[in-house]
């Protein structure tokens, strides 16, 4: 399972909005930008917004999620970006969606306009399948296995045969011509594709190999990779300067740009024709690059995750074990930018982990076996989730035949409803999300129960939220329930805005004792001194 919060653009997002995201690509020249798809295939973006790249018809930047209302209730198949950067978007129906930077007509509209709002390029009614983009030039593979491309040609990454920009989409015919292609990538200013047989086509830039083809020279029509011959390739990525490709019995090659270590070979040579990496490893099964970086990943077999390259300021040149178990926690974590390889799931379309689906069935009245009776309302909850749970109240309630075992309704009076139907979704998800007035009865119920792990999130919580206007009572609050932790940091607070603090109405509502204690050690913290 993909946590989307390993990218910063996504810390952002309440937990309420995040939960919701179903797919997600974040991407941008600094990692800056983001688009995400909820379960109800509704299109959010955020960020910076250079060039327009959000789509949501001005330049404008956001760190408030805004809805592309031009997308609601398509599904989305396919996603790329470029330097711009520009986005390609393509849906489950086959349209395709383009905005953003324009200045090579990468977005297939025949002008140089930058695109506040999207377009549809005109691809003679074809339905597209898949959609990659370079720095500044497009392509899109087509539901009947052609390959279009438009856009910025100083390389022939068109595959026009010219180094003329191609304002509108075109065909790439020459040895592609008759043949069904299955997969497209682009590099900074190549392109490849995988056709069915899979045989590996390439052109555009060439200066480090990229191609694969044996030496340096930019190919303006597409050409064959023959050093492929007798191998049957299965998936093809591209980084900035290099290539990965996966055959269909796990054998990994690489070749091109090789400055970062990029091709994991053991050394920064480039390689101008494909070399095996990894021969020493398990099967790999899934490979990843990305334009915008000079990072490589490979999953194998076994779901083990490997990286090398440009990692965080580190040259890498041979795969290196790392403890993810998904290939795309590597470019969140290592890449420069940390942007997204891909349109990225957050979950299988019909696949829920353990932890979703108890998260799912919390207060459910459908499968739940008993009711907690809080404030006159119900939260509904399972025996044997609570049996089994890490809370030692309800782990010795349920197996020391207390009372409560034999009911189907537990009355409690001692909490309020929002605290306590807190805790227990805390059980259910080891989250918590309530305001830090109530965070404060939550540490209440923590140190009653002796939940220390509930009590340090409540204590994060409260901290997070602590103003003027609350900082006396969550310091009463910390004396009474014995955070030491919190204490100190709210009395802190207090100090140093004193004169605010002091005006305030929870200053004035303490106990003498407490107010006398405050302003001797406030004193003694040197607070009153001129």
């Amino acid at each position: 399972m993909v946590d989307v919060r390993k990218w910063p653009m996504f810390s952002l997002l309440s937990l309420e909005e995040r939960t919701m995201v179903r797919q997600a690509c974040v991407f941008g020249s600094t990692g800056n930008e983001a688009i995400y798809i909820t379960h109800t295939n509704e299109v959010f973006v955020l960020g910076l917004n250079y060039s327009g790249c959000l789509g949501t018809g001005d330049s404008v930047s956001t760190v408030v999620p805004r809805k592309l209302d031009f997308l609601q209730g398509k599904k989305v198949i396919s996603l790329s970006y470029g330097s711009g950067p520009h986005i390609l978007l393509a849906t489950e129906d086959g349209q395709l969606f383009a905005w953003g930077h324009n200045g090579y007509s990468q977005l297939g509209n025949g002008t140089t306009n930058q695109g506040l709002s999207p377009v549809t390029p005109n691809l003679l009614n074809k339905k597209v399948k898949e959609v990659a983009c370079g720095s500044h030039h497009s392509m899109v593979l087509t539901q009947d296995g052609d390959v279009f491309a438009w856009g910025y040609n100083n390389c022939g990454q068109i595959g026009s045969g010219s180094t003329a920009n191609q304002p509108y989409p075109r065909k790439v015919t020459g040895l592609l011509q008759g043949k069904i292609a299955v997969g497209i990538t682009c590099g900074q200013t190549s392109s490849l594709a995988l056709v069915n047989n899979g045989e590996v086509y390439g052109w555009g830039y060439n200066g480090n190999g990229h191609l694969g083809i044996g030496n340096n020279g930019n190919q303006l029509m597409p050409c064959r990779l023959s050093a492929f011959q007798g191998l049957c390739i299965q998936q093809i990525v591209s980084g900035y300067g290099h290539c990965l490709a996966l055959t269909d019995e796990g054998l990994l090659y690489a070749w091109g740009a090789n400055t970062y270590g990029q091709l994991g070979t053991g050394n920064k040579s480039n390689h101008l024709s494909p070399v095996q990496i990894m021969a020493d490893k398990e099967r790999t099964v899934e490979v990843a690059a990305c334009h915008s970086t000079n990072t490589s990943a490979a999953k194998t077999q076994s779901g083990q995750v490997y990286m090398w390259g440009h990692c965080r300021g580190q040259c890498i040149v041979l795969p290196h074990l790392t403890h993810f178990s998904n290939i795309d926690d590597v470019f969140a974590c290592f890449a420069t930018p940390s942007v997204m390889w891909r349109l990225m799931s957050v979950e299988h379309d019909d696949f829920l982990t353990v932890t979703q689906a108890l998260r799912r069935e919390f207060d459910s009245p459908e499968t739940s076996d008993l009711k907690f009776s809080i404030d006159g309302k119900y939260v509904h909850v399972h025996k044997a989730v609570l049996k089994i749970s890490r809370c030692e109240h309800f782990r010795s309630m349920f197996r020391s035949q207390w009372t409560e075992d034999q009911q189907m309704v537990i009355e409690i009076d001692q909490f309020s409803y929002p605290v306590y139907r807190a805790f227990l979704q805390f059980l259910y998800t080891d989250t918590v999300d309530l305001p830090p007035e109530d965070a404060i009865g939550l540490l209440d119920l923590a140190t009653s129960y002796c939940e220390n792990r509930l009590k340090c999130m409540c204590q994060q919580i409260i901290k997070k939220g602590i103003t003027v206007e609350n900082a006396f009572t969550l310091l009463s609050a910390a004396i009474q329930y014995d955070a030491e932790d919190l204490e100190e940091f709210c009395f802190r607070f207090c100090v140093n805005h004193l004169t605010q603090v002091t005006q305030t109405v929870a200053f004035w509502q303490v106990d003498g004792a407490m107010l006398k204690e405050f302003i001797s050690r406030a004193s003694h913290y040197g607070a009153f001194k001129n």
